[in-house]
């Protein structure tokens, strides 16, 4: 079993920002594949499942919001006894330009406080992501949050969707057998 964690903030107020694009990657592939997602109350998540050929894929959302990201992820990890390579989580990267992905199997979380919450309660550095870009503002503190809590513009919106279809195809040769460093490889 692979589980793809896209992370965001829930609410009508959050829906579709940058910040959610994590949110967004899942969403369009439970679309794509006529899934629901159910609230896991115990686990602090909203959850579906598919699969991918013959591999299951467990679909999750944190409600605990970005910054607690780790309080779902941690004991979703646990319950499942999901070995990490089998982790991939979606994350927004500001320092990246706009569609732009690169996969990583571990490393800091450089100021991202989901990732750093996940890392807290996984104990490790050490686990798949996937970082999409969101490009970056004005380098003033309120600019930068207005920014990733704001949504994209109609021009950014075909690059937001090439970046979805492509992270929906790292995360089917994720579930067809390839590994990081094969996918890293395929799609950095």
């Amino acid at each position: 079993m692979k589980m793809i964690v896209g992370l965001g903030n829930i609410g009508r107020k959050y829906h579709e920002t940058r910040h959610n694009i994590g949110f967004m990657v899942v969403d369009a592939l439970a679309e794509q594949y006529g899934v629901s997602f159910k609230q896991d109350g115990p686990h602090n998540a909203f959850v579906a499942d598919l699969y991918l050929g013959t591999e299951k894929v467990l679909l999750v959302k944190p409600t605990t919001y970005m910054n607690d990201s780790g309080r779902a992820v941690g004991p979703l990890v646990a319950y499942y006894d999901l070995d990490l390579a089998d982790l991939l989580i979606i994350q927004d990267d500001m320092d990246m330009d706009l569609g732009k992905l690169r996969l990583r199997a571990k490393g800091s979380a450089g100021g991202h406080n989901g990732i750093k919450s996940i890392a807290q309660q996984l104990n490790t550095q050490t686990f798949n992501r996937l970082k999409f870009g969101i490009a970056h503002p004005k380098h003033e503190q309120q600019a930068v949050v207005n920014f990733v809590l704001g949504k994209f513009s109609a021009d950014e919106q075909p690059v937001i969707m090439q970046g979805i279809d492509q992270s929906i195809e790292i995360i089917k040769a994720l579930a067809q057998g390839d590994d990081m460093p094969t996918l890293m490889n395929k799609f950095n």
